[in-house]
């Protein structure tokens, strides 16, 4: 009872500005975005499909260091930790599995093929970011293969200005660590250092941020270093460059993560390489063109043994080489995309071999505005897999406008996710091996919605039906067996979501309220006797509350989520930021699961209690 009553206490107080001053409360308008988590680049009041934004000016509100605690406070994402400050983790949407849900960088596409549990492996600071859009549901009539429940589209900043900015940071438990690591107090500690130049013609911004942490439990120490660089290039009013080159080096103890009990002393050290070039042209009033090459390179090198890397050590070199061409073409009657893409995976590892495949697609869109008060974007995206033959993607939005605030939603489509090189060929006896017989899984998805905007308020709620053929699943039936991966049946979900934002002022103050809850029910043809490694701890329940309130000065935010899983496993988190604003100098402190709650992720590794954090950012802008 106390921890209920601590909880009502910290929202009351969080809420009180908002009681006492209500009456007060002026329209603030809805900054209008483009969503970019779409080919045709919709205006978000205008989208058909269920997504949510998070844009900078918020980010920077809320208590969170990197990519991963923010991707936690999505509604609808499942975010699966490890470790925490970036250590290694899993990202899911609406109850799929870390596989099924596709990661794009300016909507290029970032997820491994090795194996997903590398695509969150993005150096890309919170600084650098202009917003995260989250698509929910079969994206593949957007971006074909592998988003199968959804895309995370990660949009990078442009500059406006020319600006040196250097942020250090720290935070403890303050508490020791456990019996078995018998070295000290946990800490992290990371700085981070950036620059970037504007000029009417081009424009560049590099960053460089190191991180290091002696970990919460025996051997789950991490270091990573991070440099992210991206330029612009303005060739005219209607033609532009742009590029980006990035790269993650991250090293961690790996105790549990993986393959427990046995991975007591394994260790792992990832390098990722990414880069792009793409440019767009605006090629008459009607006609829009973007080409686009990109290449990730991964090398991962799992140490089962730390201390003796002669035995049980396996080295993965992955490259993934991709090419685009897409296009927009405008009618009195709509609008029409086309594009083409080819991507082409590599792998050499010492216990899969080398492997390759290529994956060659095409899509076509149309969305029109001419019927009234109804918008129609319907596609198809063809696709050859040179390991898994043709697949086509149909699909379907539609939206009707009741009022000019009330909208009713609707979209269906199929979707596919072609197993990992990992799902296939991995060789780790006693811990996991792989299954080449695999079948790629095929979905098909259903979803309605009604939406509601003003100039300071978004409602959405809907429910939606997905049912996945093949689903993979990584199982065993003794306990002495290793994980493997088999085509296990059928899996359907239905599910209930809803999300709440309400902007306003008062007196120079800014009050942002963000209230989200999602439901799940689902079901797994699964062959009795059998121990699964991933799909028994989906999410059933999971609610957020964000609070945010700043003005010119200071700012202040608690972010509160609550997750119950499908095993009745449950927790409830609240993190907590003040910040204050010097002139070019701030300061900000965190206090993240402030009532120490005990919980777990994912496996059986738990994460931190509470915890405290400070920071120093200085930046210097002209």
């Amino acid at each position: 009872m106390k921890f209920i009553n601590n909880h009502q206490i910290l929202l009351a107080v969080a809420f009180l500005p908002l009681w006492g001053h209500a009456q007060e409360a002026k329209q603030d308008s809805i900054q209008e975005v483009t969503v970019h988590a779409n080919r045709l680049q919709i205006p978000f009041s205008k989208d058909n499909r269920n997504v949510e934004i998070l844009n900078a000016a918020q980010i920077k509100q809320l208590p969170v260091k990197n990519l991963n605690e923010v991707l936690g406070l999505l509604n609808g994402v499942d975010l699966r930790q490890r470790g925490p400050f970036g250590t290694q983790a899993d990202v899911s949407i609406d109850g799929g599995s870390f596989e099924q849900t596709l990661i794009l960088v300016n909507g290029a596409k970032v997820s491994d093929s090795q194996t997903a549990h590398h695509s969150l492996n993005l150096p890309i600071p919170l600084d650098a970011i202009e917003r995260i859009e989250v698509l929910r549901g079969a994206a593949a009539r957007i971006y074909g293969v592998n988003a199968l429940t959804g895309a995370i589209n990660i949009i990078t900043k442009t500059v406006d200005k020319s600006s040196i900015q250097a942020n250090v940071y720290t935070g403890s438990s303050f508490k020791n660590r456990d019996e078995e690591a018998k070295d000290g107090i946990y800490y992290h500690a990371g700085t981070q250092i950036g620059a970037s130049w504007f000029n009417d013609k081009h424009q560049h911004q590099v960053y460089y941020n190191k991180e290091k942490s002696n970990g919460q439990r025996y051997n789950t120490a991490s270091q990573n270093d991070k440099i992210f660089y991206q330029g612009n290039l303005a060739l005219d009013g209607n033609n532009e460059v742009e590029w980006l080159g990035s790269y993650m080096y991250n090293r961690f103890g790996a105790n549990g993560f993986y393959a427990a009990p046995g991975d007591r002393e394994s260790e792992e050290i990832v390098e990722t390489i990414f880069a792009s070039i793409s440019s767009k042209h605006q090629l008459s009033e009607r006609f829009y063109l973007s080409p686009r090459i990109t290449n990730r390179y991964n090398e991962d090198d799992y140490r089962y043994f730390k201390h003796n890397l002669s035995s049980a050590r396996s080295r993965h070199y992955t490259n993934a080489f991709s090419m685009e061409l897409n296009s927009r073409y405008h009618t009195t009657f709509g609008d029409f995309g086309l594009g083409l893409e080819s991507r082409l995976d590599r792998i050499a590892s010492s216990n899969m071999g080398v492997h390759n495949r290529n994956n060659h697609g095409a899509y076509a869109e149309f969305r029109t505005e001419q019927l009234k008060n109804l918008t129609v974007n319907a596609g198809a995206y063809i696709n050859y897999n040179t390991q898994y033959g043709w697949q086509v993607y149909p699909g379907i939005d539609l939206g009707y406008n009741i009022t000019r605030s009330w909208k009713v939603v609707f979209n269906t489509g199929s979707s596919q996710r072609i197993p990992s090189f990992t799902d296939l060929y991995l060789n780790q006896r006693p811990g996991n091996i792989g299954n080449p017989d695999l079948f790629s899984e095929d979905a098909w998805q259903t979803e309605g919605a009604i939406k509601f905007q003003s100039t300071n308020f978004i409602a959405h709620g809907g429910y939606f039906y997905r049912n996945i053929r093949d689903f993979i699943d990584w199982i065993k039936t003794d306990v002495n067996d290793p994980y493997q991966p088999f085509n296990i049946g059928k899996n359907k979900v239905h599910g209930i979501n809803t999300n709440f934002l309400y902007t306003f002022q008062v007196n120079n103050i800014r009050y942002r309220v963000n209230l989200g809850y999602n439901y799940l029910d689902s079901s797994l043809e699964q062959t009795e006797g059998v121990t699964s490694k991933y799909s028994l701890e989906n999410l059933k329940h999971q609610g957020k509350l964000l609070l945010m309130a700043n003005n010119r000065i200071w700012n202040a935010s608690i972010a509160n989520r609550f997750h119950q899983r499908i095993s009745d496993k449950s927790y409830f988190l609240t993190d907590l930021r003040i910040g204050y604003s010097f002139p070019f100098l701030s300061v900000y402190a965190d206090a993240q699961n402030i009532f120490d709650v005990t919980y777990i992720e994912t496996s059986a590794i738990p994460m931190p209690g509470r915890w405290y954090s400070l920071g120093i950012k200085y930046e210097w802008g002209r």
